[in-house]
């Protein structure tokens, strides 16, 4: 099998907004055994206040996510980059058992491998409780349709 995913450090601009575009589709697809695949064996993560580490973590952890975070739409967008580097912030709609919408801000840093696998994320988030009428992403579940307005257009 092969285990890696361009584009590969050093990063260009253009390579960099690839790389975060094929994150967001993975994680539009919410399949936690395809997006841990990403990730190095040995990855480590900091999400929120969670500390994970490795491919079987990432598992768990997407699947506990999705069970919690229903209709999850995910937006990302280039903040810098450098060499094997990337930052992004983000913004996506969700929500809970009870019907309640929410939409959850933040920002990650990512560290690749010579491969292209991420070894290193770091994700900052906040959530905040929305009015479904106040929703901005309404596409199909799935990966965001190439014409849908970025988080600067939306002004997010």
């Amino acid at each position: 099998m092969d285990d890696s995913r361009p584009p590969f450090p050093p990063f260009t601009y253009e390579t960099a907004i690839q790389k975060v575009r094929a994150a967001e589709n993975a994680w539009n697809t919410r399949n936690p055994e395809k997006i841990a695949l990403a990730y190095t064996v040995d990855s480590k993560w900091r999400n929120r206040s969670e500390f994970i580490n490795g491919r079987n973590e990432i598992e768990i952890f997407l699947r506990k996510k999705w069970a919690k975070e229903l209709e999850y739409r995910l937006i990302k967008e280039i903040w810098a980059f450098q060499n094997a580097r990337i930052a992004v912030r983000f913004a996506y709609e969700w929500h809970d058992d009870t019907g309640c919408w929410f939409r959850s801000y933040g920002n990650e840093n990512w560290e690749f491998d010579e491969t292209g696998l991420m070894k290193f994320r770091i994700a900052s988030i906040n959530d905040l409780q929305i009015n479904e009428a106040d929703r901005k992403y309404h596409w199909a579940l799935g990966p965001r349709p190439d014409d849908h307005l970025s988080l600067s257009d939306l002004s997010l």
